[in-house]
């Protein structure tokens, strides 16, 4: 018997929902890994939400490593551990100070990172930056998520660290860390879009440049400046809605 469209109740995040009810039902067994997700209209049809909130939603569980997507196949569930290492549930990270929050934690982490990947990095590992920013730039002038490209970017610049432990923890926290993930960060910092994305970019080609070329002190330079600038963006948005509430 065809399942009816449940109605929602108004919520910080719709995806968030999806992803909360998806991942209960991994963690119960009810969905077990190796199995296949619902299809993307199922879930539609299941939960009453749009295709663009259930892609969100299995994006947020792409990034936690609870799924995997198989083009052309489907989503599956991925083989982790119940009580595995350190992770931040992409779940939990749905409001401004969630993500304020994880900020706080990348400057602490990053800046020391790309301090070591300009120590360290081999020619393979700057080649793979470099091709990170490439696509990265290519989504946005297309128009598409370009949040696994930034990702992708951070996580390299962990990897030629060549401490684990930064890949790690990097891995753990997954795409979640990108606040694009759960905010439109050129709205909450009204700006232009086109010219929010240029400055970043232009933030990511400094980090890349002063790994280039080797200067550990202008790396970590360039990787505080960048997440504190996305982090006090952030704040005086938050501290404008603050403002309007009260």
């Amino acid at each position: 018997m065809p399942t009816s469209p449940l109605p929602r109740k108004r919520s910080r995040s719709l995806a968030h929902d999806v992803v909360a009810e998806l991942s209960a039902r991994i963690r119960d067994g009810r969905i077990k890994p190796g199995d296949k997700l619902p299809t993307e209209s199922a879930i539609m049809t299941e939960q009453g939400v749009s295709r663009t909130v259930v892609r969100e939603a299995i994006s947020r569980l792409q990034a936690a490593g609870l799924v995997e997507t198989r083009h052309g196949i489907g989503t599956f569930v991925l083989d982790t551990p119940k009580d595995g290492p350190f992770r931040i549930d992409p779940a939990t990270i749905v409001t401004l100070r969630d993500v304020l929050a994880v900020l706080e934690l990348r400057i602490s982490l990053e800046v020391e990172s790309a301090g070591l990947a300009a120590q360290r990095r081999s020619p393979e590992q700057l080649q793979g930056l470099r091709d990170a920013l490439d696509a990265l730039e290519e989504s946005q002038a297309n128009g598409r998520d370009a949040v696994a490209s930034d990702f992708q970017f951070h996580l390299r610049i962990a990897e030629a660290t060549g401490n684990r432990y930064f890949t790690d923890i990097m891995s753990h926290l997954g795409a979640s860390i990108i606040p694009r993930t759960r905010l439109n960060s050129a709205r909450l910092a009204h700006d232009d879009q086109s010219h929010y994305l240029a400055r970043v970019n232009r933030e990511h080609e400094d980090i890349f440049d002063a790994i280039a070329r080797g200067d550990t002190d202008a790396a970590r330079a360039a990787m505080r400046l960048h997440l504190t600038n996305s982090r006090e963006r952030l704040r005086r948005a938050h501290e404008s809605a603050e403002e309007k509430l009260g």
